[in-house]
């Protein structure tokens, strides 16, 4: 469900307890479309998260917020500049429209008194957040729209603040249970929840279902009501009504089997009782936490990687090509013992030979003394013939050995870039990003920006988890990691996991001096098997092994082992959704 009106005005409520008379702390734009305020008052700070984002526009209080970029960009800026430690003064919504109006008390550069209005529209790709001036002029916006956009009304900096086309619709909060249900009962053609959506200001159409089914069990044609249900329908419009205006909020949300969200609401769902389970948050704040957050911070995550995805993609294809041309020139030097051969022959029989002769024709006694022509250049004497021959068959066997090298390098390149691809799926924050980018300049892969004096993070630790029976289980989150903590923070006895001939990352069972129990080596291997590039196969492989059994080749990419004594099991990957990292 998207936010509709309603339940924007139970958020505004909510969200309004707690910011009236708060004091905008700081200020953060996360990506082009995300706003975080963080509000102080006296006893506590929250951070107001707000989204005009086409997929999952919002507003409401957060317990996360997502990552913010090393450097702020200019819009972030100009807003720190107009609301830095302005207070809230009111939030507003006219009707039940799907627009708020957060009012500030503020000052400007001058130290004047000063109003600002942040106006956040949650209207599904149309959505905005636009910033205005005492007298309704736009000072800038999240999302700019300019005449070749909209014919209606523009949203770019100095132009006058237009609402958008209103909806005839009616207010539930100014029109009685029975004009509501007359105005419903006009449309004789239509499907009761239609009909709602169409007369009711403010509601979705899951809400429309809702209200529905609670009064047919279905959703049947208008004209086909009986008066049993059009008594029922005046009954649960009125209900309705009486939630609205008493702030009735029942934050709730349907769930499926294994744990998947469905739909959310503000009024209890009973329209899927029967096929989905129903959970309750406290708030409707937690409720769109609940909903948004995970989902939309993997997607933020593989966003911010696109260019590493395109580099990768075009880094492996050239080494595939490479790799080919190499492979067609190595079929050619199997013909280097044939210039051997010749060049034998030839010295063999040099005492019958001539020069300007094109072919010298020779019994080969490798092959039974079968007369053989070898071409030969006949400006050439034989002896010179000779060496021509000896020559190409040392330049193929030179190129034979380099190839075979430079083929074995590509295919450890094509095996390292899997992997790199691999942590990319999985990378969940900018800094694992970074570590990433890291690791394929030091690798050689991408170039170093010189002439920028980044700020230097510490290394992120790896993930570790805690098995049912009190194990840890460390796992890498990249190739660098890896290596780290298989070869240094492993101990010997430690028992180490990994994902059969597939990228992934490497896990490690931490023992401290006890014997692994079997919980804990089927928690550690389901680890590995979701932390793999095979986890959607079902059913994964994964090898393991003492941690005294790898070795790391000498000059061999970052992430790569070798292992010849171990043990491989077959599990499902774990459901790390459910799991906590410790």
């Amino acid at each position: 469900m998207a936010i509709d009106g309603l339940f924007l005005h139970f958020l505004k409520n909510e969200i309004s307890d707690f910011a009236i008379g708060a004091k905008v702390d700081k200020i953060y734009l996360p990506t082009r479309y995300e706003l975080v305020l963080v509000l102080r008052t006296r006893t506590e700070t929250r951070k107001l998260f707000i989204s005009a984002s086409g997929n999952s526009p919002r507003i409401n209080f957060t317990d996360y917020s997502p990552e913010n970029p090393s450097k702020p960009p200019m819009l972030c800026m100009l807003l720190r500049k107009q609301l830095t430690r302005a207070v809230i003064r009111n939030i507003r919504q006219i009707g039940f429209d799907r627009i708020l109006f957060i009012e500030f008390d503020a000052t400007n550069e001058i130290g004047d008194r000063v109003s600002r209005t942040l106006v956040v529209e949650i209207m599904a790709q149309y959505s905005n957040i636009i910033l205005l001036d005492e007298n309704s002029v736009i000072i800038d916006a999240v999302k700019r729209v300019d005449a070749s956009k909209s014919s209606f009304r523009t949203i770019l900096p100095q132009v006058e603040y237009k609402f958008p086309p209103p909806q005839k619709k009616l207010n539930i909060a100014e029109n009685s249970a029975q004009v509501l249900c007359d105005n419903i009962l006009k449309n004789n053609t239509k499907n009761l929840s239609s009909a709602i959506l169409s007369v009711i200001s403010g509601v979705s159409p899951l809400v429309s279902r809702e209200i529905a089914y609670r009064v047919t069990l279905g959703d049947c044609e208008v004209g086909k009501l009986s008066a049993a249900n059009i008594d029922r329908l005046t009954f649960e419009l009125d209900f309705f009504k009486k939630s609205v205006e008493s702030n009735n909020v029942t934050a709730c949300y349907l769930s499926d089997e294994n744990g998947g969200l469905l739909e959310f609401s503000f009024l209890p769902l009973t329209l899927y009782s029967n096929s989905a389970k129903i959970n309750h948050c406290a708030t409707l704040s937690q409720l769109l936490d609940l909903f948004y957050f995970e989902r939309e911070r993997l997607q933020r995550a593989k966003a911010k990687a696109d260019d590493l995805f395109k580099l990768i993609a075009l880094l492996t294809e050239r080494t595939a090509k490479k790799l080919n041309v190499q492979r067609e020139e190595l079929n050619a030097c199997e013909d280097m013992e044939t210039k051997r051969i010749y060049a034998e022959l030839i010295n063999a029989n040099i005492y019958s030979l001539h020069k300007g002769d094109s072919v010298y024709e020779v019994n080969d006694y490798y092959n039974d003394y079968q007369l053989l022509k070898i071409p030969v250049q006949p400006h050439l004497t034989p002896v010179q013939n000779a060496q021509r021959y000896y020559k190409e068959y040392r330049k193929l066997q030179t190129a034979k050995k380099v190839l075979a090298e430079q083929i074995e390098k590509g295919i450890s390149d094509l095996e390292y870039l899997e992997s790199v691809q691999d942590e990319l799926y999985r990378a969940e924050t900018e800094r694992e990003l970074a570590e990433i980018r890291a690791e394929l300049s030091e690798a050689g892969f991408l170039k170093s920006k010189t002439g920028t004096k980044n700020k230097k993070n510490a290394p992120l630790p790896p993930l570790s988890f805690v098995s049912p029976d009190g194990f840890t289980v460390f796992v890498g989150r990249n190739n660098i990691q890896n290596d780290n903590l298989s070869f240094r923070k492993a101990r010997k006895d430690d028992m180490w996991f990994h994902a059969q001939k597939a990228p992934g990352s490497h896990v490690i069972l931490s023992l401290e001096g006890k014997e692994p129990t079997d919980t804990a080596m089927e928690f550690a291997a389901s680890l590995a098997a979701y932390f793999s590039s095979v986890k959607d196969r079902g059913t994964v492989e994964v090898d393991y092994t003492k941690v005294r059994n790898l070795k790391k080749p000498p000059a061999s990419r970052p992430g790569f082992v070798i292992y010849h004594i171990y043990n491989t099991v077959y599990v499902k990957p774990i459901e790390i959704n459910r799991l906590k990292n410790k």
